[in-house]
């Protein structure tokens, strides 16, 4: 019988060659295209008659927009969670288009799943780790580890060959990903890390303009946030999606949140990136200037030690997994009084602080000041006694030794 297989799709390079490398390869199979809208604007215009046109019996255009702010985006910036300066754009993504996958597999009977991810990065295992969470038994398709192409120009050729159209061409055949959080770029020149990003070149960034080429006077902005949900901007309440949206828009224009990035991929090798984040990059800076006068020194230190675990997990494509969850568990609780307000300047890529507020601030002016206070300075001498008798202990110890 023949196969009935679901394609994750977007209508790039590789799953555009994917469908009639399917038909050609899976003898009578149904290729059934499902597109995860995620934010990635108009790459989903014109995808169904694309799809249909290369053989793909219908196509599925799944708007996962809020879930993945609310339930991936969300998680994870409160959750402080950096990978290697990378704001984890794609991390986050694949998981939630892997979720909605599988429901459509489930849901169609498939027999198989595929996927267009390489054998070299890291999207591979994230969206296989999901399935596996998912549907443990579901055949999983990577023609990417099967087809006899080796790199992206034989994906061209092969595209050509079968009078496959495609957006690129082979001088702009940068590997891209591109959702509502960031927009990645690899590969060509990029892959050389002696060489300089072209970001004034026109049409290599996307969502953000070279500092050098942003405003020459600033903007200010100011961020509320409730329990580290980000909830208005300059006053005005939004949902966290309008939120990100506006500020990569604002963002964007001041040439914030861009990011040249050799990182550790979890196979082993390095690999060179650039990245563009304007929304993110802004909310991270807000929300940890705000958790620096509302969480305690022990709390704000060890969520700063777990938020790396928290970022190798997602990363790695280990969402659904009991630590991650227990990670969330703990992070939710640190957000208790992670409420109040930030403002920022932004100038030509620099995220300045311009002022915090909160009604948990732990921060004491009275106390802190350099001025006349309740401090009483005199205690400092019994707890640096206290705080260093290890050290004069070992000290005296030390020198006993020496004279023996």
């Amino acid at each position: 019988m023949a196969m009935k297989i679901v394609l994750a799709y977007s209508g790039g390079l590789d799953t555009s060659v994917i469908i009639p490398w399917l038909k050609e390869n899976y003898e009578g199979c149904e290729v059934i295209a499902v597109c995860g809208n995620v934010g990635q604007g108009d790459e989903t215009d014109g995808l169904e008659e694309k799809a249909l046109k290369t053989g793909a019996s219908k196509l599925y255009i799944e708007d996962l927009s809020d879930m993945y702010v609310n339930d991936f985006i969300l998680p994870t910036l409160k959750a402080g969670a950096v990978y290697e300066e990378y704001l984890l754009g794609t991390s986050t993504a694949r998981p939630c288009i892997a979720q909605r996958l599988v429901e459509i597999a489930l849901k169609e009977n498939a027999d198989a799943i595929c996927h267009g991810c390489t054998g070299k990065g890291n999207d591979q295992v994230r969206f296989e780790l999901t399935i596996q969470h998912f549907a443990p038994g579901m055949k999983v398709i990577a023609p990417w580890r099967e087809w006899e192409l080796t790199s992206r120009e034989d994906e061209i050729d092969y595209a050509e060959q079968r009078g496959i159209p495609l957006k690129i061409s082979r001088e702009t055949n940068y590997s891209k990903d591109k959702n509502l959080w960031h927009l990645s770029h690899e590969g060509l020149d990029l892959e050389d890390p002696g060489k300089e990003p072209t970001y004034e070149k026109p049409g290599f960034l996307e969502m953000c303009v070279s500092p050098m080429q942003a405003p020459d006077k600033p903007t200010y902005i100011t961020l509320d946030f409730e329990q580290g949900v980000p909830v208005k901007l300059d006053g005005q309440a939004m949902t966290p999606k309008e939120i990100i949206l506006k500020l990569n828009e604002v963002g964007g224009a001041n040439g914030i949140g861009i990011q040249d990035i050799v990182e550790n991929r979890l196979v082993g090798m390095k690999s060179r990136g650039v990245y563009e984040t304007p929304g993110g990059a802004i909310l991270y800076k807000a929300h940890g200037l705000l958790e620096s006068i509302c969480l305690d020194r022990m709390t704000a230190h060890k969520k700063q030690e777990l938020s790396l675990t928290f970022a190798q997990l997602v990363y790695n494509g280990q969402w659904f997994t009991p630590l991650r969850e227990a990670l969330s568990a703990f992070v939710d609780k640190t957000q208790e009084t992670v409420t109040g307000t930030v403002r920022l300047k932004l100038y030509k890529g620099n995220m300045i602080p311009a002022g915090l507020e909160s009604p948990y601030s732990l921060y004491s002016e009275s106390m802190a000041t350099f001025g006349e206070s309740d401090y009483n300075q005199k205690d400092a001498e019994g707890f640096i006694n206290l705080y260093g008798l290890p050290i004069r202990v070992k000290a005296m110890m030390d020198q006993q030794r020496a004279k023996q």
